[in-house]
């Protein structure tokens, strides 16, 4: 039996191949599970215009992350945090304090805290570079100075 795959299947094929397997596989798993259609030319043509709407999708997304890219890209945000002596923190700067100091300074979108590629926390005081991840793609650095709070 002749289907069109919707969505990739590992060790079979990727979305919108036209494949023959045996008519138990196609009808027991592959079109229940929504992972295929039987290859009919107007199922072909659908799978063809939703292949064309995600490659456009898929390339303004990646030009609005560029965008985003661009507007983060060498910004420095300030964090306070209570610090001892020799400039070791008082507890620690995570991500959470990163995301709202870059949110609370002037840029046109939120970025989400798991964008932020901090390995572990900020637990000294000083200038320190923190990935961000807005897309697969495309990533920006910035800078997070952590000053000591005035007590």
């Amino acid at each position: 039996m002749k289907v069109v795959l919707r969505k990739t299947v590992p060790k079979l094929g990727d979305a919108g191949d036209v494949l023959s397997v045996k008519p138990g596989f196609a009808r027991n798993y592959l079109v229940p599970q929504g992972l295929a259609h039987a290859a009919s030319p107007e199922n072909i043509r659908s799978i063809e215009e939703e292949r064309r709407r995600s490659a456009d999708e898929a390339r303004k997304n990646y030009l609005e992350a560029k965008r985003r890219a661009a507007q983060l890209e060498g910004r420095v945000v300030t964090v306070s945090a209570k610090a001892g002596e020799g400039g070791k923190l008082f507890g620690s700067v995570g991500a959470k304090e990163v995301m709202d100091a870059v949110h609370a300074a002037d840029i046109d979108f939120r970025i989400e805290r798991r964008a932020l590629e901090l390995a572990e926390p900020i637990k000294t005081v000083g200038e320190h570079r923190v990935a961000v991840r807005l897309h697969a793609d495309v990533s920006a650095e910035i800078g997070v100075v952590v000053e000591a709070e005035a007590d």
